[in-house]
């Protein structure tokens, strides 16, 4: 297995590959997204300046797990911090280490880049994910998230 952060200038077949695994991450979640949707919001992200990463694990030459994030500054941690959107792997490929692999990628990463903090979100009910975490040093943020659709969103 091979994890790496992916640059920015990678090859359209990268993005699609990224596609393929959060749509299937995407469907799980919500009836409404399509891949042409998802793809162009990717495309988005690989705009130099729109302030976003992928790290993604690659077995055999395929795409397996992606992790995206933001980064943007926050005032509780004391400056630049990363907002993990989305930690995906493959069904076919959970149980495997794969996770925690992109996991202390980005971890390591961001300490490089001189990032104060990394914060995400979990279903409350997610106790493999969440036992993830926390082996990895994150710990309870007590809060509920809210979030609206607005006229513009493509799903």
């Amino acid at each position: 297995m091979k994890v790496f952060k992916v640059c920015k200038d990678s090859p359209g077949d990268m993005q699609q590959s990224i596609c393929n695994v959060m749509l299937e991450q995407m469907n799980a979640l919500t009836e409404h997204v399509t891949e042409e949707a998802l793809l162009k919001s990717i495309q988005l992200a690989f705009q130099e300046d729109s302030g976003t990463e992928f790290f993604v694990a690659e077995i055999n030459g395929n795409i397996v797990g992606c992790a995206f994030l933001n980064s943007g500054i926050s005032l509780d941690k004391g400056g630049p911090y990363i907002w993990l959107n989305d930690l995906y792997v493959l069904k076919k490929y959970r149980k495997q280490g794969i996770a925690r692999n992109i996991l202390l990628n980005v971890l390591y990463w961001a300490e490089q880049e001189g990032f104060n903090g990394i914060e995400l979100e979990t279903g409350v009910n997610n106790i493999a994910t969440k036992k993830l975490y926390n082996s990895l040093g994150f710990y309870d943020i007590v809060s509920k998230r809210y979030g609206r659709q607005l006229k513009n969103s493509p799903y």
